[in-house]
């Protein structure tokens, strides 16, 4: 009786420590389910910027309007007979000279 009382403590102890420091812990199932939880904020992250960048080629591809404000914005570019007004900032040039 003795022996098996000595087998089943072993057994539990074992057990114990499979479950508190072993392959699949709980320590570990926690880490995994922060993993998983940052892995899936990222994805949505990414779905959002997805979404984002096909509303833009959507827009690129069937009209001039987001063609012209790209380059305008990115280029410069103006139409014929439009003046062109570039504006300095005087604090950007102060802060360059010294």
């Amino acid at each position: 009786m003795k022996f098996l009382t000595l087998i089943m403590l072993l057994l539990l102890i074992l057990l114990q420590y499979r479950l508190w420091n072993g392959t699949g812990s709980l320590a570990e199932v926690n880490l995994l389910k922060e993993e998983i939880e940052k892995i899936k904020n990222q994805n949505e992250i990414l779905k959002e910027r997805n979404l984002s960048l096909t509303a833009e080629v959507f827009d690129l591809k069937k009209g001039d309007e987001a063609i012209e404000e790209i380059a305008r914005s990115e280029m410069g570019m103006i139409k014929d007979g439009e003046t062109f007004y570039q504006i300095i900032d005087n604090s950007d040039v102060q802060s360059e000279s010294n």
